[in-house]
């Protein structure tokens, strides 16, 4: 059945105030246009995290494509989606990678998270999406967004910035102008858009004034190097297997990733929402395979190396702007992404993304990702005048931000978005346990992406 799609109509176009439904879809040649649209949608942040992480883009691109595939097995084609790179792991790997950890212990601690997701995906499946609503409230979810995002600056001032200020400085105005400028498609790729032009005025920059002399990423010290350097990429094979690793496993590292798993479930909720509400569908009682789903996914990427996932909203746009939600334009876009995975010289090219690049790309998206945070408030009403919301969560974001470091032991500690994340959770309900507030004060509201992602 996940493969056997009704042609809508005669497969050539949409009447007015109709959708192509997931288990449908329009001629082969269309549909592969609208897997293609996907499959640009969701290119840009699927390979930039992966370069933030200091993962291999190559193939985080490849296992988003498995990935989407085994999530729309596992809802049965019924929640159009498309599962590429999350950003909420960016703030914990950069925290693991600062203590020591390498490439293994990352994917390791990831792996554990994809568990724990899958896991709860199971617990909802079983129980009802309601006790999501109950353990994570919109002031809460809003809050562990906020810190999530604000909580990376510190990867911006102390790590891409310094590599290169000025090429930061003009990729980040340019990022800016074209996600406001550009309409439609084009703004919907600003991001990646930014990132190329930032990539092509640092290799025009090396050109004119020779090498830069400050922070090398590589090295970690202050040397004379240029901003764009080919080597990796004309030594790479054009096609060939991407570079897998096996995961290792540290207690005090997984316990770094486990608050993405919030804004994981937030995220999903918020998503399989938004389609039912354009598809007019009730899609509750796959919430929790959608959940599933998304962990699943995120395992067995880590599990080989990859990147985590999960579903993204620029896919969701396009479909609310085309109204085509057919599953068989997402097995075609998963289908492309694993295909991009077996050249290793693209790998090599986008891995040579120049750090100063990333800080004008990144400044924006970290920004946005903490904005969401804000925007979930002010959609489910949060009342800040209650000091039982307003005292944790401003709490919880300054302990992010800082980033502030608590030690626990002489080898362990807990620090700014896990240590954040903790405050908010625990002091939110230990808050309204001690107020005595009524359960149906808690659970009220619901995680709010869904308008957002529905407006495309």
């Amino acid at each position: 059945m996940a493969f056997r799609w009704t042609v809508h109509g005669e497969g050539r176009a949409l009447a007015p105030g109709e959708v192509v439904r997931p288990d449908e879809r329009l001629s082969w040649p269309r549909t592969l246009g609208f897997g293609a649209q996907h499959v640009i949608a969701m290119f840009g942040a699927t390979f930039v995290f992966p370069l933030v992480m200091g993962l291999d883009p190559n193939l985080a691109i490849m296992m988003s494509g498995v990935a989407t595939i085994l999530f729309l097995l596992i809802v049965q084609g019924k929640v159009p989606s498309y599962l590429g790179t999350s950003a909420s792991f960016v703030g914990a790997v950069a925290a693991i990678r600062a203590a020591g950890g390498d490439d293994g212990r990352v994917t390791g601690a990831i792996l554990v998270a994809g568990v724990v997701l899958a896991a709860v995906g199971v617990a909802v499946h079983f129980l009802g999406v309601q006790i999501i609503h109950k353990v994570f409230p919109p002031v809460v979810t809003g809050a562990v967004v906020m810190l999530i995002g604000f909580g990376l600056a510190y990867v911006v001032a102390d790590i891409y910035w310094p590599q290169d200020h000025w090429i930061a400085l003009v990729t980040m105005i340019a990022t800016g102008l074209f996600l406001v400028i550009f309409k439609g498609f084009l703004g919907r790729i600003g991001i990646l858009l930014g990132l190329i032009f930032g990539f092509a005025l640092s290799w025009v920059v090396d050109k004119i004034w020779g090498n830069i002399t400050a922070l090398n990423a590589g090295t970690g010290q202050i040397d004379t190097h240029p901003r764009v350097n080919f080597d990796a990429v004309s030594s790479a094979n054009l096609f060939g297997l991407p570079s897998f690793h096996a995961p290792s496993f540290q207690a005090s590292a997984a316990i770094l990733v486990l608050p993405a798993v919030i804004a994981l479930i937030a995220e999903n909720v918020g998503h399989v929402k938004a389609v039912g509400e354009m598809t007019g569908t009730d899609v509750d009682p796959l919430m929790g395979r959608a959940i599933i789903g998304d962990g699943v996914g995120t395992a067995l990427a880590s599990a080989v190396g990859g990147s985590p996932t999960t579903t993204y909203a620029e896919n969701i746009g396009v479909m609310a702007a085309t109204r085509v939600y057919s599953t068989a334009a997402y097995y075609i876009a998963a289908l492309v992404a694993i295909l991009f995975g077996f050249s290793p010289k693209f790998g090599a090219l986008v891995a040579a993304t120049p750090g100063g690049v990333l800080g004008g790309v990144t400044v924006i998206l970290y920004g946005m990702i903490g904005l969401l945070g804000a925007k979930i408030w002010i959609e489910n009403r949060v009342d800040f005048s209650d000091p039982v919301n307003m005292v944790p969560i401003g709490a919880g974001i300054i302990l992010a931000v800082g980033p502030v470091t608590h030690q626990i032991t002489g080898d362990f500690s807990l620090a700014g978005i896990t240590l954040g994340t903790i405050v908010v959770l625990g002091g939110y309900h230990l808050l309204r346990a001690m107020a005595r507030r009524p359960d149906k004060e808690v659970s009220g509201g619901e995680i709010g992406f869904e308008r957002d992602a529905a407006a495309g």
